[in-house]
């Protein structure tokens, strides 16, 4: 099955620390959808350690629903649990993700093989590609002709048959980074963060 991924952008009220404030700390400025609405297993991995398939180091994994989260936050949560089994659950500061190193890769994977076939289709596989190449891409192709070791491999496309495979290495950036649509999220939550700053500014998650 499919994993979709749920949540909203959450802001600190800035008198939550006040003696006669006594409303939430903590409320819902606006929802994760339309900001973000892709199912990129990659990226949910290199954040949040949701399908980490290229072992990550995730930024915010496991962290489950913030104990202060914001009453519309559990009544969507409690909603949406009641009609699917959620997981997952975790969040992150914006103070986090400024921090991220976006250069960073992942632990395990060397990079990520792309195999399309025939060179035509819009079907496309993909391999995580560890210590080895993919034994039944091997078996099929032969060596890929960047290199006979992932880990020193040379990312480059070559055609193999009918099949199109291309090879290289993913970073965070290309991950989390422009044109991943986790833009849009982080560049709200920046212009939040110039108001209530950026401990003051979370994204909470969770996935089906």
């Amino acid at each position: 099955m499919s994993t979709d991924i749920y949540g909203c952008i959450e802001i600190r009220h800035p008198n939550a620390d006040e003696d006669w404030y006594d409303g939430e700390p903590w409320l819902q400025a606006m929802s994760l959808y339309p900001l973000y609405s892709e199912q990129d297993y990659t990226a949910f991995g290199c954040l949040f350690g949701v399908r980490n398939y290229a072992d990550w180091e995730p930024v915010a994994a496991g962290r489950g629903l913030p104990k202060d989260a914001s009453a519309q936050l559990r009544r969507d949560y409690e909603h949406w649990s009641s009609l699917d089994a959620l997981h997952g659950a975790t969040w992150v500061t914006w103070h986090e993700l400024e921090a991220v190193d976006m250069s960073g890769v992942p632990r395990r994977a060397h990079g990520l093989l792309r195999m399309r076939e025939p060179e035509s289709s819009a079907l496309v596989r993909e391999y995580w590609v560890a210590d080895t190449w993919p034994a039944d891409v091997v078996d099929r192709f032969g060596e890929p002709p960047v290199g006979g070791c992932p880990a020193t491999a040379r990312q480059g496309t070559w055609t193999a048959g009918d099949a199109k495979l291309d090879f290289h290495r993913v970073t965070r950036a290309e991950a989390i980074g422009p044109g991943s649509g986790w833009e849009h999220v982080f560049a709200v939550m920046k212009a939040l963060a110039g108001r209530f700053g950026p401990h003051g500014v979370r994204l909470v998650a969770y996935f089906d």
